[in-house]
């Protein structure tokens, strides 16, 4: 789901927006998303160009037994095909194709989805870059028992230096599936890194799903996984990144290896 530029960084890392970031994580939700595990850049990618995403998930530990029908995650393998156009310099549309491997059962198709997104003008001069994404999924009751859902992305990025932040309070909603009758809920993500060199970036990424944002649900039945990553920036048309995450409780994925691999084409 985005990407953009993981190149071209220049500003950075606000310690305050990271305080809140972590605010909201004290306090479980439907299904965390875990075929994009990503947390989003600010940029849109730019008129006439198109963006090839392609995201890899691999569970080598994870939850092995499920409800209302849904395959166990154990070393299933996600691969995800998203594709995002520009259509203007500040506004974006992007759709994906998800899919999976399923132990004994072979290769799935999980749903797909369609994304616009638009970014304020960086000539504001706001203390932070700002853009909103949105995004319809329409997932198989067989990865996510919420078959219509709406998630709603703010996207904070902040650069100092060498340092990157961004923060991502997304808002999820079932329209259809188990969820359906509750209010949005709370998918924090929160992206740091420092880039060592022009090419490389290692960092730390952290998601969450803590429940609906009028009550939270009880720690142990939230989801919290944190990352290590490493973002390799060859040339502004590539995106490379790689990620061992682990999961912080237990109805959360234990392990989860992560690959982003992106190509941007001028038309």
């Amino acid at each position: 789901m985005a990407r953009r530029v993981f190149f071209n960084r220049k500003t950075g890392l606000c310690i305050p927006l990271l305080a809140l970031a972590f605010l909201f994580v004290p306090s479980n939700a439907g299904a965390q998303d875990l075929f994009e595990i990503q947390v989003y850049p600010y940029d849109t990618v730019e008129p006439h160009h198109t963006m090839f995403e392609f995201h890899m998930n691999f569970f080598p530990s994870g939850t092995k037994t499920t409800e209302n029908g849904k395959f166990p995650v154990n070393h299933q393998f996600h691969f995800t095909t998203e594709i995002t156009h520009g259509i203007t310099k500040h506004f974006e549309l992007a759709g994906y194709i998800v899919t999976a491997w399923v132990p004994d059962v072979g290769p799935k198709f999980a749903g797909a989805r369609i994304r616009p997104r638009f970014r304020l003008p960086e000539e504001w001069h706001l203390p932070f870059k700002f853009s909103l994404s949105t995004e319809l999924g329409f997932n198989k009751h067989q990865f996510d028992s919420n078959t219509i859902t709406l998630e709603l992305r703010p996207i904070i990025e902040k650069e100092l230096g060498k340092w990157y932040l961004s923060f991502n309070p997304d808002f999820a909603k079932s329209f259809k599936g188990t969820d359906s009758h509750r209010g949005f809920g709370f998918e924090p993500g929160v992206k740091v890194s420092y880039a060592v060199t022009k090419k490389v970036e290692p960092g730390i990424e952290y998601y969450a799903e803590t429940g609906p944002i009028s009550h939270f649900e009880p720690i142990e039945d939230q989801h919290h996984i944190v990352f290590g990553t490493v973002d390799v920036n060859t040339t502004p048309n590539w995106e490379l990144n790689f990620g061992v995450g682990k999961g912080l409780t237990g109805s959360s994925e234990h392990w989860i290896v992560k690959w982003i691999v992106g190509y941007r084409f001028g038309f």
